[in-house]
């Protein structure tokens, strides 16, 4: 028979790993979101999390955690819906609360889905494209960013990517372009191709419009994501950077266990608030 294991004692055990002689649990009695540890930093969801759910059940789970920024990704705000869809979702997700703030990750593979990116990214009153454009789209993807204000942060992905494996592919590409054209520095690609993410998030931080907060079983390409704090990135060091940049908004994406993923978040996202408390 398994022990049972009291609240008490769970938070005590918690407390000891993390250091903390007194950690609150993370999440109010009344199951109403927490208030973010520090002013100014903005925690966020990366949608493709809950890739298995439903944008109502997405909406709940972000509110759950106290996710109250999110990233839309194209199973909850379809690419190819139409303008008043695309108008009518995003409502519904502000309407709940949430400051959509992006969306993404867009692939670009054409001059009309560059196009489509911009128009979906207008109809949704975006601030932010997640992208990953091909090469010779860019200089597209730069005249569209001049014209309607909208930052395009491209994605790196890490082992075995051919357009943007590091944040530096990223910028041997991007550095003559537009400002407004940056970066989403995803830490555990850059963790899998053995990089250090603090010193990219310090090295590109000017044109940061976005991060992707996870964490990896291995800094290798057969890493696998693992819910924050029990894998191999060193959160504390990538949030001491984002501190030191004035760098206040992330997004947790966490990968693993995509048909069950609030334990696991949730977890993640109580990891990170100890952490930015003992910053």
């Amino acid at each position: 028979m398994a022990q049972k294991i009291s609240r008490k004692s769970f938070l005590g055990g918690v407390a000891a790993l993390t250091g903390y002689s007194t950690l609150q649990p993370f999440m109010p009695k009344d199951n109403t979101p927490w208030e973010s540890d520090k002013p100014g930093y903005q925690l966020g969801l990366a949608s493709y999390t809950t890739r298995e759910f439903s944008l109502d059940d997405t909406i709940a789970m972000a509110k759950r955690v106290g996710l109250l920024n999110i990233g839309l990704k194209s199973m909850h705000m379809p690419l190819d819906a139409s303008e008043e869809e695309i108008k009518r979702l995003a409502k519904k997700v502000r309407d709940a609360g949430l400051n959509l703030y992006a969306a993404g990750v867009i692939y670009m593979k054409s001059a009309d889905k560059v196009t489509n990116a911009f128009n979906y990214a207008k109809a949704a009153g975006i601030e932010v494209i997640i992208g990953v454009p091909d090469h010779d789209l860019l200089p597209q993807v730069n005249e569209l960013v001049k014209k309607t204000n909208i930052k395009v942060a491209i994605h790196n992905h890490g082992p075995g990517d051919s357009l943007y494996s590091s944040v530096n592919d990223v910028n041997k590409l991007i550095k003559d372009l537009d400002s407004r054209v940056g970066f989403c520095i995803d830490i555990g690609h850059v963790v899998r191709i053995n990089e250090d993410p603090a010193a990219m998030i310090l090295k590109y931080h000017e044109r940061l419009y976005d991060l992707h907060l996870k964490d990896e079983t291995e800094n290798n390409a057969d890493g696998t994501p693992v819910e924050i704090g029990r894998g191999v990135i060193d959160i504390p060091a990538v949030l001491k950077a984002l501190k030191k940049v004035k760098y206040r908004g992330f997004a947790i994406e966490y990968e693993k266990d995509g048909q069950d993923p609030l334990p696991g978040l949730a977890e993640s996202a109580g990891y990170i608030h100890g952490v930015l408390k003992m910053l």
